[in-house]
C-alpha cells in the first residue's frame, strides 16, 4: 500500500557493533537455465497464451501446481498445526465500505508515467530504477554511483513531487525513448460489481487480512474468549500492477498466505521464544542499511533484548519463518530480515521487517513482518457494528477512573440522522485523553468537533456529556494488537527454484539428444535440488529396459507408494536409463526406484538419490516403507544408504 508520508521522521543511528557484522552474500544465478527448464517442464506459463497472453497473469502446469500445493502443506504443518492456531477461508469479492475502512481505496497505489506518443503505462519507481541502472553501468564516478544506488534504493516510497524531481533530473525516457508525463496515482484494486442493480461497489481483495479482522469476534469465540491466538488464511489476491514483470515475482493474482498473531498491548512476550531464542538469524537493520550496507549474524534472543526486534511475537516469527524457508530449500545464504527504514513504514506501524531472498533479480521481499498495532481492529469497530475488542479480566476486581461519553440519541438522531451510529461507535472508541479534552470543553459551555471517515461533525454540550467516575472493575476490553507475517507463495516458489538449480557435468558417451546439451566429452544436466517434502513427484519408477515382465511391478508398486501419501511417476518410454534419471533430475524427483531382473528373482529393487546419485539395494516389501519415511524426514539419506548394500550405477 502506497504509504501516508505525513509521519516520516529522521532513520535511527546505527546501533549494532561491527563485531555482530558480516558481509552480504554474492551469489551466481544461472536464470536462462532455470527457465528454459521451467518453460519446457511445463512449471508455469503465461495464461491464455493461443490468444497473444495477458502480462501478470500465469497458469501453473503439473510440476509447478504440485510444488505450490506441497509448499502450502507444509507451511500450514509448520505454522497452523504446530501453533494450534485457527484458519479461515474468506470470500476474494470484498465490498467497497470495508476496503475505505482499511485505508486501500485511499492508499493503496503506485505511481505511474504515460508515454506522451504511444499512450504506453509504466510504473514510475521502475522506469526510474531502470535509468539508475544503465547509468550506473556507464559511469566510474564512484561518488555518483553511491549517491544513484542511494536513490535506487529508497525510490519506492516516494511521492509524486519526489519521482517528478528525479525523473526530470536524469532526464528518464519511456521505454520506447519518448517524452513521458508527470507521475499521478493509479489505485491497484481490481474493481467488481456485487449484483445486477450496480448499487454494490466492491473489489477483489488486495490481501487476505481483511477477512480475519472483520471476522474476530467470532475467532475470538472459537478460542474461549482468550488472548493471545492467531488465525491464518490461505487464499488468493488481487493487484493490477500497472506493469507485471519479472515472471512469478510481479503478478496481478497471486496466492498469498497470512497469519494474524492477536496479542495484548502490554504482553507481546510469545510462550515459545525460548524455542527460537538462539537461533542465529541474518539481520540487516536500520543502521546497517544507513551505514556499513552490512548484515547482522546474532541471535534472535539477543536482538530482542537489545531492542533491535520490537518484542518477542514478532521475534519468533521471523525466526520460525527463516524455519520455513530453509525446510523449503532457500539456501542459508541467500536469506536475510531487512527491517523498514522509517520513512517506509504506515503511521500505525511499531516496527517491521521484510524476508528477502535473493536471486538473479536482486533481493525480492518475500514474506512480510508487521506489528501493526491495533489499527486495523480500531478503525473496524468504528466503522462497522460491532466492538472488535476482547474482555481481560483481572487477578482481582479493581478500583479505576473511567471515563464516558453519554449520548443524548435523541438529539443527535435528530441532528445527524444516518451518521448517529457513526458519531456514537467514534466516542465509545476515542481515548481517553481525548474525551477529557471534550469534557473540558462541553464544561465551558462550547461545542466539539471532530472526524469519522473524513467527514467534521460538530456537537453542542445539549447533544453529549462526558462523564468520569470510580467504578469497580473486574476486567476491561481491550483492542488487541497484531502481529502479521504475510507469505508471497509465488515469491517464494520462484526464488527457490533459482536456489535449487544447478548444472551437473557428465562424461558424454557423444549421444546428441532432445533434453541433454553434449559436447565430444562432457553432457549437461538441469538438476533441481527440492527437499522431498516439497517436491511435486517424490519418487521415479524406472524399469531397468523395456520389458513387459519388468513393466509388470510397476502398477502394484504406484498404488502401495499412493496409499503411503507418496506421489509418483513412471517413465517406460525405450531409452536409456540414465536419460530418464536425467528427466527427472530437472523436475526435482529426489528418489528413484529402478526395476530389473534381480527384482523378478530376489524381489528387491535400486533406490538411487538425486543429488548424491548413489544407489543402494532394497527389499520390495521395504521400499515403501522406506520411501515414505525419506519424504516426512523420519529417516536420512545417510541412515538408509549405511543400512542397505549399494548398487553399482546403472546410469
Amino acid at each position: 500500500m502506497q504509504k501516508d508520508r505525513s509521519h516520516i521522521i529522521e532513520d535511527a543511528d546505527p546501533t549494532v557493533g561491527a563485531e555482530f557484522e558480516t558481509d552480504m552474500p554474492v551469489i551466481k544465478f544461472n536464470r536462462d537455465a532455470v527457465e528454459e527448464v521451467l518453460k519446457r517442464r511445463f512449471f508455469f506459463a503465461p495464461s491464455f497464451g493461443i490468444y497473444g497472453g495477458i502480462a501478470g497473469l500465469y497458469d501453473y502446469g503439473p510440476p509447478g501446481c504440485a510444488l505450490k500445493a506441497n509448499m502450502i502443506n507444509f507451511w500450514r504443518e509448520h505454522f497452523v498445526l504446530n501453533e494450534s492456531m485457527l484458519e479461515l477461508d474468506g470470500t476474494c469479492l470484498t465490498p467497497e465500505q470495508v476496503l475505505i475502512t482499511s485505508g486501500h481505496v485511499a492508499k493503496f497505489q503506485d505511481y505511474m508515467v504515460k508515454d506522451l506518443v504511444t499512450g504506453n503505462c509504466s510504473r514510475a519507481d521502475h522506469l526510474l530504477k531502470d535509468a539508475i541502472d544503465k547509468i550506473v553501468g556507464e559511469t566510474k564516478d564512484q561518488q555518483k554511483i553511491d549517491q544513484l544506488k542511494d536513490l535506487r534504493a529508497k525510490c519506492e516510497e516516494f511521492d509524486g513531487e519526489q519521482l517528478e524531481a528525479s525523473l526530470t533530473e536524469l532526464k528518464v525516457l519511456s521505454p520506447e525513448n519518448n517524452p513521458i508525463s508527470k507521475p499521478y496515482p493509479f489505485n491497484l484494486m481490481f474493481e467488481a460489481q456485487i449484483g445486477p442493480s450496480g448499487k454494490n461497489k466492491g473489489f477483489l481483495r488486495p490481501e487476505t487480512a481483511q477477512n480475519i479482522f472483520v471476522n474476530f469476534k467470532r475467532l475470538l469465540e472459537a478460542n474461549g474468549g482468550k488472548l493471545p491466538f492467531a488465525a491464518a488464511q490461505v487464499g488468493l489476491a488481487f493487484r493490477n500492477e500497472i506493469a507485471p514483470r519479472q515472471g512469478l515475482l510481479r503478478v496481478r493474482e497471486f496466492q498469498m498466505a497470512e497469519i494474524e498473531h492477536f496479542v495484548r498491548e502490554d504482553d507481546k512476550n510469545h510462550p515459545s521464544f525460548q524455542d527460537v531464542k538462539d537461533l542465529v538469524m541474518p539481520l540487516y537493520p536500520q543502521g546497517q542499511q544507513l551505514g556499513s550496507k552490512k548484515l547482522v549474524s546474532m541471535t534472535m534472543g539477543e536482538a530482542v533484548a537489545r531492542g533491535i526486534v520490537g518484542n518477542q511475537t514478532l521475534g519468533y516469527f521471523m525466526a520460525r519463518t527463516y524455519l520455513f524457508l530453509l525446510g523449503c530449500g532457500v539456501r542459508k545464504d541467500g536469506i536475510r530480515f531487512r527491517q523498514h527504514l522509517k520513512r517506509e513504514m504506515a503511521h500505525y506501524a511499531s516496527d517491521c521487517w521484510d524476508a528477502e531472498i535473493l536471486c538473479s533479480y536482486d533481493w525480492i521481499e518475500c514474506v512480510g513482518h508487521a506489528d501493526r498495532s491495533c489499527y486495523d481492529l480500531s478503525a473496524h469497530s468504528a466503522a462497522g457494528s460491532e466492538q472488535l475488542t476482547a474482555y481481560i479480566r483481572h487477578p482481582q476486581p479493581i478500583t479505576v477512573t473511567v471515563v464516558e461519553a453519554v449520548l443524548n440519541k435523541g438529539e443527535v438522531g435528530r441532528a445527524f440522522k444516518a451518521d448517529a451510529k457513526k458519531i456514537e461507535s467514534f466516542l465509545k472508541s476515542a481515548p481517553r485523553e481525548q474525551l477529557l479534552e471534550f469534557k473540558t470543553k462541553l464544561d465551558a459551555g462550547t461545542n466539539i468537533t471532530f472526524a469519522v471517515d473524513s467527514k467534521q461533525f460538530e456537537l453542542t454540550p445539549k447533544m453529549v456529556k462526558i462523564e468520569q467516575k470510580d467504578v469497580k472493575e473486574s476486567g476491561k476490553n481491550v483492542t488487541p494488537h497484531v502481529i502479521e507475517p504475510s507469505f508471497g507463495i509465488g515469491r517464494i516458489l520462484y526464488t527457490l527454484l533459482e536456489h535449487a538449480h544447478y548444472i551437473r557435468e557428465e562424461k558424454s558417451t557423444g549421444e546428441e539428444t532432445a533434453d541433454k546439451k553434449t559436447d565430444d566429452k562432457n553432457l549437461v544436466r538441469n538438476v533441481l535440488r527440492l527437499p522431498a517434502r516439497i517436491a511435486p513427484t517424490k519418487v521415479s519408477i524406472l524399469p531397468l529396459l523395456s520389458d513387459e515382465k519388468l513393466e509388470q511391478v510397476i502398477p502394484g508398486l504406484q498404488k502401495d507408494l499412493a496409499r503411503s501419501g507418496v506421489s509418483s511417476k513412471s517413465d517406460i518410454s525405450g531409452v536409456a536409463i540414465g536419460r530418464r534419471y536425467a528427466r527427472t533430475d530437472e523436475i526435482g524427483v529426489p528418489f528413484g526406484i529402478t526395476i530389473d531382473y534381480d527384482t523378478l528373482t530376489d524381489g528387491t529393487v535400486t533406490l538411487r538419490e538425486r543429488d548424491s546419485m548413489i544407489q543402494v539395494r532394497i527389499p520390495l516389501k521395504e521400499i515403501v516403507g522406506v520411501v515414505s519415511d525419506l519424504c516426512e524426514g523420519r529417516i536420512t539419506w545417510g541412515a538408509v544408504s549405511e543400512k542397505y548394500p549399494k548398487q553399482e550405477a546403472k546410469g
